[in-house]
This record gives C-alpha cells, sequence and structure tokens, in this order.
C-alpha cells in the first residue's frame, strides 16, 4: 500500500428519511486542477460543492434524495450504483469497528487484510444491507503519530510533553494532509470502498481516529499546542470522510448546534440510531461533559417508539475493570491493552458518569415502547452483555475488529473468566456478559462484523467470524 492515493469515492452518508423520500450525501475526492465528478439522482443532476482542498486534492459534497422503493439508484462518473433505499419494511443492517491496526497496517497484504470487507461485500450482492454502521477506529492514525518526531516525543512522555517549539498550526496543517492521505489510501481499496458508494454509512470515531487513548492522557498532554494541534486535524477529517461534512457544515444528524460533541442521531422508520462522541470531550476524569451529555440526552428525546440502536464505540456492559487491571499485570504480553481498558466505561474514574448512563439507557428501554440494543467495538473481540432492567433485558452486542486482529488467547481466557464474576452499578440491576450463540467462551477472539436484521417487526443479530463463519442469529426482544 502507497500514500499517493489522490482520488476516492463515492462514499455515501446516511442524512433521514421522512417516510417518503431517503436524503443522502456523497464525499469524493479528486486531484486539484480536475472536474468535479457529474452526479445525478432520479430529480437529475446534482449540484457539487468543495469542502475542503487538501494534499493537492479536493472533495467534493453532494445533497440529494431518492424515493423510497427497492431500485433505486444514482448515477456517479459514468457508473449506476442501486441503492437498497426502502427500509419501511424488512431491513438489514451491518456493524463493524477496528478497521486496521497500531503497527504494520499498512504493509499487511491487501487481500488477507480486508478479507471480512471482502466477504461483506459479497453479502450485499446477494441480499442488500440497508445501513452500514461503524463503530470507532474507522481509521489507525498511529503511524501518522509516529512519523512527525515532536508528535512522537509528545506520545511517548507519560505526562508533562516535552517543550515543542514548532509553530502549532504549521504542525496542525501537516498532521491534517498526512491524515487526509491516510484516508484517501483506506478508503480507495476496491473491498471498502465498494461497499461504501453502494450503503449508507453512519460512523462514530473512538481513540485511535485521533491517537491512542486520546482523552485518557494526562491533561498536560491533552491540552498542549501539539495535542490540539493532533485534536483539530483528526476532528476535521474525521467530520470529512466520517460525517460526510466540510469545516462549516452541520449534517442534519449532529445534534450540538455548538459542534463541541460530536454526537448525532438518525432515523429510519421504526427505527433510531443514536452515537454520543465518546471522545471529543473525553478527560481521565469524565467521559463527556455537560454540553455531551445534553445532546446525548436531546438525541434520545427525539427518538420515536421503535427500536433504538445505541452506538457507544467502548463498550457499555463489561466486566469489572479494576480486577481486569490488576490481573493484567500478570500478563507481559498484554499490557499494551492497557490504555484500552482505562478507557472504558467501568474505570473507577468514571463510576459515577457510567451509572448516569446506564440509568438513561435503562429508562429508555420500554416494554411497549422503545427497545434499546447497544452497538460497541473497540475491544478487538466479539461478546454480548445484557442488562436486567424492569422492562427485560437490555442487550449490547459487541464486533471488533473487521481488520484488526484478536490479542493473545491467554489474554482471552482471563478476560472470559473474569467476566463471569459479572457486575451490578446499577442497584438490583446486574450486568451478565454471555458467549455468542454457539461459542463456549465469553469472548471470541476472532476478526468479525455483526449482521442485524429486522423482519416483520422481529429483530434479530448474528455475529460473521472470520473462521467459523456466521453465528446462530440472536433474538432481541
Amino acid at each position: 500500500m502507497t500514500d499517493v492515493e489522490t482520488s476516492a469515492g463515492p462514499i455515501l452518508f446516511l442524512r433521514d428519511h421522512d417516510g417518503e423520500r431517503l436524503s443522502l450525501s456523497v464525499l469524493a475526492v479528486r486531484p486539484d486542477g480536475a472536474p468535479a465528478p457529474e452526479l445525478s439522482g432520479p430529480d437529475g443532476a446534482v449540484a457539487a460543492r468543495c469542502a475542503l482542498q487538501c494534499a493537492g486534492c479536493r472533495a467534493w459534497l453532494y445533497d440529494f434524495s431518492v424515493p423510497a422503493g427497492a431500485t433505486a439508484s444514482y448515477r456517479f462518473d459514468g457508473v449506476d450504483y442501486p441503492l437498497a433505499a426502502d427500509p419501511r419494511g424488512d431491513l438489514r443492517i451491518a456493524f463493524v469497528s477496528c478497521n486496521g491496526q497500531e503497527d504494520g497496517d499498512r504493509e499487511r497484504p491487501r487481500v488477507a487484510r480486508n478479507a471480512l470487507w471482502a466477504r461483506l461485500a459479497a453479502q450485499h450482492a446477494q441480499q442488500p444491507f440497508h445501513l452500514l454502521l461503524h463503530g470507532g477506529d474507522q481509521l489507525y492514525a498511529d503511524e501518522v503519530v509516529e512519523s512527525e518526531p515532536e508528535v512522537r516525543a509528545w506520545s511517548e512522555a507519560s505526562n508533562k510533553p516535552p517543550v515543542c517549539n514548532r509553530d502549532r498550526w504549521e504542525l496542525r496543517e501537516t498532521l491534517a494532509t498526512k491524515l487526509f492521505r491516510r484516508y484517501l489510501e483506506l478508503y480507495s481499496q476496491p473491498e471498502i470502498g465498494w461497499l461504501m458508494a453502494r450503503v449508507p454509512s453512519l460512523a462514530m470515531w473512538d481513540d485511535h481516529d485521533i491517537c491512542d487513548g486520546w482523552g485518557s492522557l494526562a491533561p498536560a498532554k491533552l491540552d498542549s499546542p501539539i495535542g490540539w494541534a493532533l485534536f483539530d486535524a483528526a476532528r476535521e477529517q474525521f467530520r470529512l470522510f466520517q460525517l460526510g461534512a466540510g469545516p462549516d457544515d452541520h449534517p442534519a444528524t449532529c445534534v450540538d448546534p455548538s459542534g463541541h460533541s460530536l454526537s448525532w442521531h438518525a432515523r429510519l422508520p421504526g427505527l433510531d440510531v443514536v452515537a454520543p462522541d465518546l471522545r471529543a470531550q473525553r478527560r481521565p476524569t469524565r467521559v463527556m461533559a455537560e454540553s455531551g451529555w445534553s445532546a446525548f440526552q436531546d438525541a434520545l428525546a427525539r427518538c420515536g417508539d421503535g427500536r433504538i440502536l445505541l452506538l457507544s464505540s467502548v463498550p457499555a456492559l463489561g466486566p469489572r475493570l479494576s480486577w481486569v487491571e490488576a490481573a493484567m499485570q500478570l500478563l507481559p504480553k498484554a499490557q499494551k491493552y492497557e490504555d484500552d481498558l482505562r478507557d472504558q466505561w467501568q474505570s473507577r474514574a468514571h463510576r459515577a458518569e457510567w451509572r448516569r448512563f446506564l440509568k438513561t439507557l435503562s429508562d429508555r428501554h420500554k416494554t411497549d415502547g422503545s427497545r434499546v440494543t447497544v452497538l460497541s467495538g473497540e475491544i478487538h473481540l466479539a461478546t454480548r452483555g445484557t442488562l436486567a432492567t424492569p422492562n427485560g433485558p437490555l442487550h449490547q452486542l459487541v464486533a471488533s475488529g473487521i481488520a484488526h486482529p484478536p490479542p493473545p488467547k491467554l489474554y482471552v481466557r482471563m478476560l472470559s473468566a473474569l467476566a463471569r464474576l459479572g457486575e451490578s452499578p446499577l442497584p438490583d440491576q446486574p450486568i451478565r456478559l454471555h458467549p455468542l450463540p454457539g461459542q463456549s467462551m465469553i469472548y471470541t477472539p476472532q476478526r468479525n462484523y455483526l449482521v442485524l436484521e429486522r423482519r416483520a417487526d422481529t429483530w434479530r443479530a448474528w455475529w460473521e467470524l472470520e473462521t467459523d463463519g456466521a453465528t446462530p442469529p440472536l433474538a432481541l426482544d
């Protein structure tokens, strides 16, 4: 793989569904000087607008809608792209996370790296998906961070960062250019790009879209000029490539008008999808600031009485973290996963906020109204969990990662053993973690993705495992 790509797209994003039409946006990148690609929908040609110029390229955005129907399509640069555009009845959704790895991702053979992307694309060709959800770590920025000596020294510092004499704006532009090129390289890969041109996406970021452990690092690092430059560059590129938004855009899905939190809400008939932003405002002692909590609660308030899919980029239901962190000291090879565990809701620093989050979800989970299902990634394993509520179990489905390899098997066995002990952060509402259908251990160490399906108002889900294939379906009440 190289970093000399100058084109990507079309990349399709979901905006809204009003019952009759599906609103969409498309992103495409072309070299400076090349004309904007032509896009036409069922109502004719769609105007292009330049969202960003970067790295000798221009990013073009298009907004259009199609009537709800099984035969909808759009035409882009002379190619027709069919869409599964009628989500009013049966519905198919794919959920992916952790699309890379910390080191050596670019050196991996592309076919092996993207094997599950190819499998997902083949399944779409047989039975189309209506929506593609990305649950975090869509891009691993680690190699970008390591490529700049000042940022590498900042990353390696434990608390107080080293003094950097480099102009922070110049550094920010350098990082933005490198992240732009990395996104181009990633989304131009055919196994990924083919699917993202045909299935509308919704995405929420996690730490590796910025840097490993962002938000859980020492405040002096987060607030330093290098920390600012890194975050601002990553935020701009995340908004462009994962939200389909330019620097001055505010997509209809985003619920915080201030832009401090990038939380979003999207709707389809009988379905609401909500993703709180668990990174933009994260600090060592908090997950979201009050403005982020307000955005999250506003998004839930907009939801109807159907199914709610809640994207929590780090799992909302998990084992007793303090025990896991202590046990990890016995496994030297597993200590590189400590930062990921500190990021979890279960961290002692986030205990009160975790209870608030779970109480909010539990209160929204109703027998005769909206049913909440949590989707998570981040841990490079597949598992599932339940939270007992007065209105029946609330399910969490964890799928991770579609490209990231699993951690060592000894670590997985240890984590599975500790997870059997359970946790009860809310009184009389125990959390239980369970093996996937057909599996024996609580955590399955295979690359994977998740499929959710609604048929005749009945929901079920299953995992596609790299080695074992599809699990038996799990009914979601």
